[in-house]
């Protein structure tokens, strides 16, 4: 494969090559000193390499290895924007064509970019100026990853590989190599979020250094100095932000080329270059060592680095293997890690469970308790209720026979009174009614009292009634009996015990007794009584024995009873939950069926109001219908006004037949009228104004008197109506002042009028 714009085999070419590039304005490094002071072999580097681009197809497939070997050694600087881009197949990507409309969108990233801009390559010409070309080119290369690669977004350590590709070619060429990159390379894997690639790497790096650098692993491993402490940023940005640029430029020739693997040679190859320096120093010193001492060995060139790394053992089988060791490892703690969530979790709801528990066993016990206590109130009460009754009836029973004592007193006195005894004189007839004024007055404390005392009891008997039932009270009561039983036999017990105290101590008398001649007796004697002793303390020993064996059972006697109580108590706690269980789920039912009444109710609202809404528009439809009629009754009105002044321009109201006509025309009037009236009383509408009287034009040929004999022949004027003659014009309307008092029984008159040449009258009807 050949590419005809790009480098021929001499340096005219080559220049321009360079020419066209600065022209484009794309380029990002200057190419200024091109051939002029030329050695021989860079030359004829530039020849070879010239070769190998136009013929790279034949080259890469047949000559792999001598190409490796090219690139190990060093790629032109003029050529690795084109070699770079052969390396990784990236000089047709579809996604160049994207490039312009990427730039177009906006990246949730934009801000991070920049923010970490001015931080990448801050010593560098072409991007240490703030707003210049190099940051500009290089927010857009970062902004369009981002938008391409939503994922990944944006990473720190990024820029660096980016700008290193933007001081070699064009921006849309840097980003297209860069895809690559991330995609071919393993470098997405690493700038995922979980950077799950970093931490493979980091296992196979002290992996190798294990086995190849056990001492100063071991030192590693003894100053707590991990591998990530100094080797993450190796990977990520393949040793641009550790060594000079020029030094890993040349690495990074040999990473297109070669991948990841030059990354752990070269790390390798400065650990052993640095072995004795590092193992004398704390994990201070060898941060500082990495950061100031190593980047200034290498300002010599890169060369002697490049050849100790191909010096390191690399084993591509083994990295496999050590691959899949460290997904098992990673595998095996995500399952420990959902496992110990796991525990976690069923520990956190059995204690919430325990906490429960206790709060309800804690709560049974204060309800145990409070009921114990509230049953020894209201024994307590009442008794002394019973009590203060007792008393009341006998205040009442002494108060009732003072009443009677008085009343008999009173009786006695008024006898002789009435038979007219003067020396009860008034002074003691008030005396005597104050004395019954005071025994009403304590009567009616009494009463009081007494209601007082039978509202107590009634109070008593509803909180008798709220207390246990009678299976409880015979528990109680069993319960009681038991006691009693063990006290009585834990008495017998104890009177037992005293009586064989009280046979041990005649026992000991009666010993005493006989030891007091011992001293005379022979030792026969002697030795019986000492026998004697012997079972005297023998049975001290029993008795004690027996007693301890006595206590022992009442203690185990105590501890049944006790047992025996918080059981009955726990059952009658279970008791108690169930019958409350049992009230909430009969109070849930009712609320269910209230709910369910409550939405019938609702529903048979609607139901209502929508027959309501429809009986409304059937009673405006029908109001509507009774107003067309109406309006059509008007009509046929205006009709007739119409027909009258028709049949006055053309002579039909003549002097012999006006009077005929004049009838004919009320009774339509009228009958229209009722009409009306029925429509009006029926429907309840508001009145309006009808036509009740109506002006017509009556011409005649002759004078005054033919009027008069046709009023004489038929028409009778309405008391309310009133003529008037004018300008050859008799005109009947009806008075003002009755048409107002009728309200709306009057209505307009209508007007007929004839020509002026005739001698007419108007009459208003």
């Amino acid at each position: 494969m050949s590419f005809p714009w790009l480098l021929e085999t001499d340096s005219k070419s080559l220049r321009s090559v360079n020419g066209s590039r600065r022209n484009s304005g794309s380029s990002l490094v200057s190419s200024s000193s091109a051939s002029s002071n030329l050695s021989h072999l860079e030359e004829d580097s530039w020849i070879l390499w010239g070769r190998i681009v136009n013929e790279w197809e034949d080259v890469r497939k047949k000559k792999e290895k001598q190409l490796k070997e090219l690139v190990r050694k060093g790629v032109p600087h003029h050529f690795r924007a084109i070699v770079w881009q052969l390396l990784c197949n990236a000089q047709n990507l579809p996604i160049k064509e994207q490039y312009s409309e990427l730039l177009k969108m906006t990246s949730p990233c934009e801000k991070l970019i920049r923010r970490d801009i001015a931080r990448t390559y801050p010593e560098h010409e072409f991007f240490k100026e703030k707003d210049s070309l190099g940051q500009e080119v290089l927010f857009n290369v970062m902004k369009a990853y981002s938008l391409v690669d939503r994922e990944v977004g944006y990473c720190q350590g990024s820029a660096f590989i980016v700008g290193l590709l933007l001081m070699q070619m064009p921006e849309e060429e840097a980003f297209c190599v860069f895809v690559k990159l991330m995609q071919e390379y393993r470098l997405r894997e690493l700038f995922k979020p979980s950077m799950a690639e970093l931490g493979l790497c980091m296992y196979q790096f002290e992996c190798m250094i294990q086995e190849q650098l056990p001492e100063l692993h071991v030192h590693f491993q003894a100053q707590s100095f991990h591998t990530s402490m100094y080797a993450s940023s190796w990977f990520l940005t393949i040793f641009l932000t550790s060594f000079p640029l020029p030094v890993a430029t040349r690495i990074f020739d040999i990473f297109m080329c070669e991948g990841l693997e030059i990354v752990f040679r070269v790390g390798m190859a400065i650990l052993q270059m640095n072995q004795a320096e590092l193992m004398q120093l704390d994990m201070e010193g060898m941060l500082q060592h990495f950061q100031k001492v190593i980047p200034h060995q290498l300002d010599s060139g890169p060369d002697k680095v490049i050849q100790a790394a191909y010096q390191v053992k690399y084993n591509a089988k083994k990295m496999k293997k050590l691959e899949k060791e460290y997904t098992t490892i990673k595998t095996k703690e995500m399952e420990e890690q959902v496992e110990i969530k796991r525990l976690r979790t069923e520990n956190r709801l059995l204690k919430q469970r325990i906490d429960t528990l206790e709060k309800e066993s804690a709560s049974l016990a204060d309800r145990l308790i409070q009921g114990q206590v509230t049953r020894a109130q209201e024994a307590e009460e009442n008794y002394l209720v019973k009590r203060e009754l007792a008393t009341v009836k006998q205040h009442i029973e002494e108060t009732s026979v003072q009443l009677e004592q008085a009343q008999s007193t009173i009786r006695q006195l008024q006898q002789p009174f009435a038979k007219g005894n003067p020396r009860y004189t008034e002074e003691s007839i008030l005396q005597l009614e104050r004395e019954l004024v005071q025994a009403r007055l304590k009567e009616a404390e009494s009463q009081c009292a007494l209601k007082e005392m039978q509202d107590k009891i009634l109070y008593m008997e509803q909180r008798n009634t709220s207390l246990p039932d009678e299976n409880n009270v015979v528990r109680l009561q069993e319960e009681l009996i038991g006691v009693k039983l063990r006290e009585a036999e834990a008495l017998t017990g104890l009177k037992e015990l005293r009586q064989q105290v009280r046979d041990l101590e005649e026992h000991w008398q009666r010993h005493l007794a006989r030891t007091a001649g011992r001293w005379k007796d022979s030792p026969r004697k002697n030795a019986a009584s000492e026998l004697q002793d012997e079972l005297m303390s023998v049975r001290l020993r029993e008795a004690e024995a027996q007693a301890e064996l006595r206590e022992t059972r009442q203690r185990m006697l105590e501890l049944e009873t006790q047992n025996q109580i918080h059981s009955n108590q726990l059952r009658r706690a279970e008791l108690e939950a169930r019958n409350l269980q049992d009230r909430l789920h009969v109070l849930s039912n009712q609320n269910k069926m209230l709910h369910s009444e409550l939405q019938e109710t609702k529903r048979k609202q609607a139901e209502i109001e929508c027959k309501n809404k429809e009986e409304v528009m059937a009673v405006r439809l029908r109001e509507a219908d009774n107003i067309a009629a109406m309006a059509e009754l008007q009509q046929q009105i205006s009709e007739l006004e119409i027909q009258k002044e028709e049949g006055k321009v053309q002579g039909q109201l003549n002097n012999t037949d006006s009077s005929q006509y004049i009838r004919d025309l009320k009774d339509q009037i009228a009958d229209l009228k009722h009409e009306i009236r029925c429509l009006r009383g029926h429907q309840g509408l508001p009145n309006q104004h009808t036509f009740d009287g109506i002006h017509i034009v009556n011409h005649y040929g002759g004078d005054n008197e033919s009027y008069q004999s046709s009023d004489e022949d038929g028409v009778k004027l309405s008391p309310h109506l009133t003529t008037h003659q004018d300008r050859g014009r008799i005109t009947l309307h009806p008075n003002l002042e009755d048409s107002e008092s009728e309200g709306d029984e009057e209505g307009d008159a209508l007007r007929l009028t004839v020509p002026s040449n005739v001698s007419h009258k108007t009459t208003t009807v």
